[in-house]
């Protein structure tokens, strides 16, 4: 860790009172070094890394990181506050801050460094002594490793070997260098080759203390950590477990699933488990390997705060007889791993169609702005152009409008097969790719639309799931997955579609079309005051996404109608009205606001004026009961104007940048400064009638508005999953 901190980076007085301000200082100091290329790129991906779940730890600890492209080497600044700084802690406000820096690709060395930082910040001795060393330059050196301080002999064998979640002793280091070496990519899986890992290649706490029931040996817990930027808190995790573990008296074994790749734990080192603790914020990989053993399954921040517990849960389920559901005959599906024991049907179903949908996407944006883009450079009449392989002039405009337009084309041919195929692959994992594909083609062949690649998809994975289920003798298993599996389910789907259900979804398809070419007058404008409310209820949610997928699909073929373009302008416009009156409300009226949100604010004029939904959270988040509402009434006015105006979108995204490719475009402006106004109005007057009643009230229900996932989980997974859009 010599290069990767220095004095330079070190501020043993910071004067910063906000998380974002605490950030920026440290970063600074990055950028003053040649570290960060473009700072305030980089504190974007700080913030939007923060708004998955707060940074701050129990102990006054705030570790503040991500992985960024503007970041030129990994680096760490550390930052000792006087007064506190709140990083969104249960404990209360941080005074030891440390920013980590990764570039985008980094290297398993320097990812291996900077997890063993993570693992010291465990002990309170190390703690302890950054909080009285004087000097920058040793508390550089502390951090380095080159000043030891006292009890930190156990967690620092490792961290002197490089090794990223190194245990205990020397077993501990030499399995974490055997970790790191096997390494794969972020979010990459081992090689096959290192599929079956030795247990010394995970951390495996001390073997003391009480026995089982049986008396022969002691309990024994296999573990996983994971979180989103899986550098700090993955290892973070493991260390409190396994420190907890020793106290406790068990054996416990952990699998760190961090950026610099994972080993997994040995099968048989599962096999002979007692119980299981998976503390993750983001899907366990392999999650079917633990099935039908007592499991606590939890955040990461639980197993850094609470390990002891978890401990103790896992041992009482045991001890109940308590386990999870078996793993099915073919092994769990991505979106079964992703998932929480007890997961009713409609939420698999849910998780299965935005499998499809996430995928679907991009394609949808490149597609219908590269449509667009042509429409804008050769006029309307583009789409009647000749094909470039047989007609392109290098000088002439309308010859690179048909160049934009015929390529956006192609790309929306796969849109409807590709949301088959990953709807399918959300099922049946690989195996419903190819079924899913051929069903989405079809689809397309019979002009049955996005209905027909819906059905298609599901039918795609149930027929293969249907298969995995039929036991098979042991000389077939080799060839089923590439060439029975998708044999027998493409022939089945392809069945189904073209001479069963092919023809009535085709209808349906047809009526849908036809209902929304025949939308007017009212009808319209209470689709569009519809779709504002619904774009506007989680701002990058289920009920949001159900809004834009509605919109998209109707846009996602080569000449969608004038009435499916009108849905995607209206759609677009009230996804724009949140985080555009959030910011107007700051600076009109900022005593209403604290500091934080303030700086929020500034943020939310970019990120409302591109369409980011998203750049409300932080408000809505804080004070949920007058921000959505008033957002929702905003979003609904904008929704139903811009119907009423009959203003048309061809692009599915792009926020201001694209309103030269509006119909209507000024009309349309006016929709979107009309529910702004209104949401502002709204947020200024039910925030200002709460400080009426009660004067001595914060400025928001709390001055956590960059934090408000400490408190709700379930929105930390929405908002990872808006990202998509």
């Amino acid at each position: 860790m010599s290069d990767t901190i220095t004095a330079d980076l070190v501020d043993l007085d910071l004067s910063a009172d906000t998380k974002e301000a605490a950030a920026r200082a440290l970063a600074e100091r990055m950028a003053a070094q040649g570290r960060v290329t473009d700072l305030e790129g980089f504190l974007a991906d700080v913030a939007a890394r923060e708004a998955q779940m707060p940074t701050g730890l129990d102990g006054g600890i705030g570790i503040p990181h991500c992985r960024s492209a503007h970041v030129t080497e990994p680096t760490l600044a550390f930052g000792r506050s006087p007064s506190g700084i709140d990083f969104g802690a249960p404990d209360g406000p941080a005074d030891l801050i440390f920013l980590i820096a990764a570039p985008a690709g980094a290297d398993d060395a320097h990812l291996t460094l900077l997890s063993a930082l993570a693992r010291r910040l465990m002990n309170a001795e190390f703690t302890d002594a950054l909080r009285a060393v004087d000097e920058a330059g040793r508390a550089a050196a502390l951090i380095r490793g080159e000043e030891t301080v006292s009890g930190e002999a156990a967690s620092e064998g490792a961290a002197a070997g490089g090794a990223a979640s190194g245990g205990a002793g020397p077993e501990g280091a030499a399995a974490e260098n055997a970790a790191s070496e096997g390494a794969g990519p972020e979010g990459a899986d081992p090689a096959p080759d290192d599929s079956v890992a030795a247990p010394a290649a995970a951390s495996v706490g001390a073997v003391t203390g009480p026995t089982t029931p049986e008396g022969d040996r002691p309990f024994r817990i296999v573990a996983v950590t994971s979180c989103p930027t899986g550098i700090a808190h993955t290892y973070m995790a493991a260390e409190s477990l396994e420190n907890a573990g020793r106290e406790a008296g068990v054996e416990i074994v952990v699998e760190t699933q961090g950026s610099a790749g994972f080993t997994r734990l040995d099968p048989a080192v599962i096999a002979d488990a007692d119980g299981v603790i998976l503390a993750h914020d983001v899907p366990v990989r392999d999650k079917q390997r633990f099935a039908g053993k007592p499991t606590v399954d939890t955040g990461v921040k639980a197993a850094i705060n609470r390990p002891a517990a978890l401990i103790a849960e896992v041992r009482d389920k045991a001890a109940r007889g308590e386990t999870t559901e078996a793993a099915p005959a073919g092994g769990a599906t991505p979106v079964e791993r992703a998932g929480t024991d007890g997961e009713g049907y409609g939420t698999r179903l849910r998780r299965w169609l935005m499998s499809g949908v996430s995928y679907m996407v991009p394609f949808v944006a490149a597609g219908g702005l590269l449509i667009a883009l042509g429409f804008a450079i050769g006029g309307y009449e583009i789409n009647e152009a000749p094909s470039v392989m047989e007609h392109f002039v290098w000088t002439q405009a309308d010859s690179w409008g048909a160049l934009l337009f015929q390529i956006g084309g192609v790309a929306f041919g796969f849109l409807v097969p590709v949301l088959a195929g990953y709807i399918a692959y959300g099922m049946a994992d690989r195996p419903g790719l190819v079924p899913g594909f051929v069903g989405g083609a079809i689809s397309l062949t019979i002009n049955a639309g996005f209905l027909g690649g819906l059905a298609a998809g599901l039918i795609a994975g149930g027929v293969v799931l249907a298969i995995q289920r039929v036991n098979i003798p042991s000389a077939l298993r080799g060839i089923m997955p590439v060439v029975v599996i998708p044999l027998i389910s493409s022939a089945v789907v392809g069945f189904l579609m073209f001479v069963v259900i092919g023809k009535p979804i085709a209808e349906a398809q047809k009526g849908m079309t036809d209902w929304l070419n025949g939308l007017t007058g009212a009808n319209a404008v209470l689709l569009g005051a519809l779709l504002g409310l619904m774009m506007c209820f989680d701002l990058g949610g289920p009920v949001n996404k159900v809004a834009y997928t509605f919109a998209t699909a109707g846009i996602a073929v080569a000449d969608p109608s004038d009435s499916a373009m009108k849905v995607m302008a209206a759609v677009m416009a009230a996804g724009m009205v949140p985080p555009l009156a959030m910011a107007l409300a700051t600076t009109v009226r900022g005593r209403l606001f604290n500091r934080a949100e303030r700086e929020n604010g500034k943020a939310a004029w970019v990120l409302g004026a591109s369409f980011i939904s998203e750049g409300a959270i932080p408000f809505a988040a804080a004070d949920p009961l007058r921000v959505i509402p008033a957002s929702m009434a905003g979003g609904a006015v904008t929704g139903a104007l811009s119907m009423a105006f009959g203003a048309t979108l061809r692009a599915p995204h792009g926020g201001i940048f694209v309103v030269p490719l509006i119909g209507n475009p000024l009309l349309y402006l006016v929709a979107i400064a009309a529910g702004v106004g209104v949401t502002t109005a709204l947020v200024i007057v039910l925030k200002g009638l709460r400080r009426t009643a009660d004067p001595a009230a914060p400025a928001t229900d709390g001055d956590t508005a960059l934090a408000p996932a400490a408190a709700s989980p379930a929105a930390d997974k929405e908002t990872v999953a808006a990202q998509t859009v």
